[in-house]
């Protein structure tokens, strides 16, 4: 077989292997780069009610817990903390618990994992670290070699066209580089 042909099947086959990981890093890429407009990995569910006024030191840990049995709240108390002096934070197990103390109002906020999304986000951002690290890279790899294989493939042509459409894969990043910096 020639250069040419090994390059083709090489090209091909390595191709498809990087179509699900291509797919994985393409949607949970464009959810990541909007991470100041929403979370990507939890939305948050949010339930308002009212346990009426709260007496007590809000400082004690049995005013916390007793708050915890009224609302009927199972989880353990981690920590509480007050950020002024008419509220009560409370966390528990992954959720917040807010308090206004003279009212009794509640809002208690829950963060819910989104599915699927939290876990393509949990590989892209190299949450695993360890072996993970090295297919990464090994992904990095395959996808150079398709980029440079691919510029082997051109035909006389599309030669041109191939050459100005490179060149202008290449200038777009560093014109975003030279306006941010």
């Amino acid at each position: 077989m020639s250069w040419r042909r090994w390059n083709y099947v090489l090209h091909r086959d390595i191709g498809f292997l990087c179509i699900g990981l291509t797919l994985l890093y393409a949607i949970s890429g464009v959810a990541v780069n909007h991470i100041k407009e929403w979370n990507p990995s939890y939305s948050v569910e949010r339930v308002e009610t009212n346990i009426g006024p709260v007496v007590g030191n809000p400082a004690d840990a049995a005013t916390a817990l007793e708050i915890l049995a009224r609302l009927g709240e199972p989880g353990k108390l981690e920590s509480s903390y007050r950020p002024d002096r008419n509220s009560l934070q409370l966390f528990v197990e992954g959720r917040s618990i807010t308090v206004d103390l003279p009212s009794g109002h509640v809002v208690h906020d829950r963060a819910v994992p989104r599915p699927v999304l939290r876990e393509m986000n949990y590989l892209h951002l190299n949450h695993p670290k360890k072996a993970w690290t090295w297919f990464a890279d090994l992904y990095a790899v395959a996808l150079a070699f398709l980029a440079v294989s691919g510029l082997f493939m051109l035909r006389r042509k599309t030669m041109r066209r191939g050459l100005v459409l490179t060149g202008i894969g290449v200038v777009i990043p560093l014109f975003f580089l030279i306006l941010y910096l």
